[in-house]
């Protein structure tokens, strides 16, 4: 099963890297509502001060995935990566480990990128080393 950006499952998703993340965990076994969630809010989510959103919550192992857009992760200065810098350390200290993948790579092969997220490991520019 194959999602787009119009399927009520990620309809709220808004970028081609995530929709390409949603679709490798899928094609990875995992189920939405089971296995993962969309857009998790964490500490209250955008809302609150200090609130974060995961871009995937996958619940076994107790992990986050969310996916790095250039622009705005990278390219919009150090306050945006120190803040995915923070949500790393805030979630490690719930024993939630967050893992990045940027959005080219999930754009390249999304489905690599996502099965190496599962087993911990961080292709991404914030994980070179981690």
């Amino acid at each position: 099963m194959v999602f787009k950006a119009a399927d009520p499952m990620v309809k709220e998703a808004g970028s081609e890297p995530e929709i390409a993340v949603f679709n490798a965990l899928l094609q990875l076994g995992k189920r939405p509502g089971v296995d993962f969630s969309f857009q998790s809010k964490q500490f209250g989510g955008r809302i609150d001060k200090g609130g974060r959103v995961l871009d995937f919550e996958i619940y076994e192992p107790r992990m986050g995935i969310n996916v790095q857009g250039v622009y705005f992760h990278y390219e919009k200065g150090s306050a945006i990566i120190q803040s995915d810098i923070q949500t790393r350390a805030f979630l490690a200290a719930m024993g939630i480990t967050l893992i990045f993948i940027d959005e080219d790579d999930a754009l390249k092969d999304a489905k690599f990128y996502v099965r190496e997220a599962l087993q911990g490991k961080d292709h991404s520019r914030l994980g070179a080393g981690a």
